[in-house]
């Protein structure tokens, strides 16, 4: 049991803060900083998509050994199905540490991990390494490290922030994994020309740092700070405020029965949290939307390489800024997912809407998308924008609704392991699209287009019966309401993701 009496400040907490600080201001330092975390997480993760055309050029007789041989395009698919599968695998244990151990502590380990494997990933360039374990070894140790940021940084927020409205807000808010797929493609493209390997050196040092600023300044419980619970109704007036993998806006947390004084709560198993209705089909239907959305991740540009665009082939550097506008539309997707989510309050409809809109977009884009630059350019990010947002809307608001579900009485602490057998889920096809992109893009392009699109496909057959549920709530609210009825419940509520009031 922890106690604001028996809880340290974050060190820089201690140096930086002003006795008139109030909950809402640690509530936006607490965005402000798991925002820079994820950020650090999704930029160290681009240097593998970006330094592809390096390592295994079309001209085998250049790139880097064990690459540049005619199975290198599938050795590259082996190393991102291997951090990819380390990465879903300890994604499981670490949202069971998330509600176990001290938040603050645990990511800073990640983080500083995550660096260190990524940048010695890097230094086989500069020490001229050419063994293809010792390039899986990093990969898969850097997965492991890398699994404790989304459960970690949703846990915090789900200590400081309560559960209403999420969709708008935490589609702005998951807008770090844009971002970072932006300035982490950017940045190793930048430094490209001086070798390969500062690519991951460089974003290496990022997280690293990123790891640092989580020590000094984050305060992962509102103990830690001073503040005994924030979840009464002498809160309910602070509102605005954006959550992690859940997200939290414009309202407060119950004051949920057996907890102790610190509101931590207790956690919950894995199978108590599968057990949870809605998990499992979001869970699977985030298996495919992933397997889609990480394919582009690890493999657009290389794509983009090989690929003639108006005439022209793309340079690595080019194809690596230019594929940062699947991340912009992916930015867009997110918040509009999240506002139509909200305003129709239905998760399920909008979800499976934007997957069956990707199909058209990724097939226009396979088809038109050579036409010139600016067809590329529009077509990609109209496919960014339907691809990442339902990506963006599962593993936040949805994830943040199921970690809350009612069953659990208002108890945060499950939040971590509910994001984590979601996002774990999800992370697995993500492991396994890299793998069949790797494999099917010797074959031709097409038959991997095929593949995205029967994902995409896959992925809103399986909200089916959510869909047909939320169509059905909202025909016997409309049925009610003509016949002079009041419709109990929370008009922001949804079919199996119903919030207890």
């Amino acid at each position: 049991m922890s106690s604001s009496s028996t809880r340290e400040p974050p060190p820089g907490i201690k140096l930086i803060r002003n006795k008139e600080w109030n909950l809402q201001t640690y509530r936006y330092m607490v965005l402000l900083i798991t925002f820079i975390a994820y950020v650090c997480y999704h930029a160290s993760r681009k240097p593998t998509g970006i330094v592809k055309s390096v390592l295994c050029p079309p001209n085998k007789t250049h790139g880097w050994a064990p690459f540049n041989t005619p199975e290198g395009v599938s050795k590259l698919g082996e190393i991102d199905v291997a951090f990819l599968a380390c990465y879903s695998i300890g994604m499981y244990v670490a949202g069971h540490l998330g509600d176990s151990l001290d938040l603050r502590l645990f990511l800073t380990t990640g983080m500083i991990g995550s660096g260190i494997f990524v940048g010695l990933f890097g230094m086989g360039f500069f020490w001229n390494v050419h063994e293809f374990w010792f390039f899986l070894v990093m990969q898969m140790i850097a997965g492991l490290f890398q699994a404790t940021g989304w459960p970690s940084v949703v846990a915090v927020i789900g200590n400081w922030f309560g559960k209403r409205k999420r969709g708008l807000i935490m589609g702005i808010w998951n807008a770090h994994t844009s971002v970072g797929n932006i300035s982490g493609s950017l940045l190793a493209a930048s430094v490209l020309d001086y070798g390969w390997g500062w690519s991951f050196v460089s974003l290496g040092g990022l997280i690293m740092f990123g790891g640092v600023i989580v020590f000094f300044f984050l305060p992962a419980y509102p103990e830690d700070v001073g503040f005994s619970c924030i979840h009464g109704d002498e809160e309910a007036q602070v509102v605005k405020t954006v959550g992690g993998d859940g997200v939290v806006v414009e309202g407060e947390r119950e004051s949920g029965s057996g907890k102790g004084g610190d509101g931590r709560g207790k956690s919950i198993g894995l199978l108590e949290a599968c057990m949870i209705p809605g998990v499992i089909t979001f869970a699977l239907c985030l298996f495919f939307a992933k397997l889609v959305a990480y394919t582009f991740l690890y493999w657009l540009p290389f794509y983009l390489t090989q690929t003639e665009i108006g005439g022209k082939y793309l340079s690595v550097k080019s194809a690596g800024n230019l594929s940062t506008l699947f991340d912009v539309g992916g930015i867009f997707g997110g918040i509009l997912a999240g506002y139509m989510s909200d305003k129709l309050s239905a998760r399920a409809i909008t979800a499976g809407s934007f997957m069956y809109a990707a199909i058209p977009a990724m097939l226009l884009y396979r088809s038109y998308g050579s036409v010139s630059m600016h067809v590329n350019i529009g077509l990609m990010f109209i496919t960014g924008l339907f691809v990442n947002g339902p990506y963006a809307l599962i593993t936040t608001a949805v994830s943040a609704d199921l970690g809350t579900h009612k069953s659990l009485k208002g108890d945060s602490r499950a939040l971590a392991t509910v994001t984590a057998i979601i996002d774990g889920t999800g992370s697995v096809g993500a492991a396994i699209g890299p793998l069949l992109t790797g494999f099917l893009s010797t074959r031709g392009w097409d038959e991997v287009f095929m593949m995205l699109v029967l994902g995409a496909f896959i992925a809103g057959l399986l909200l089916s019966r959510l869909i047909l549920a939320e169509i059905a709530e909202k025909t016997g609210k409309t049925m009610s309401n003509s016949n002079g009825q009041q419709t109990p419940g929370d008009a922001a509520s949804q079919p199996l993701l119903e919030e207890e009031r």
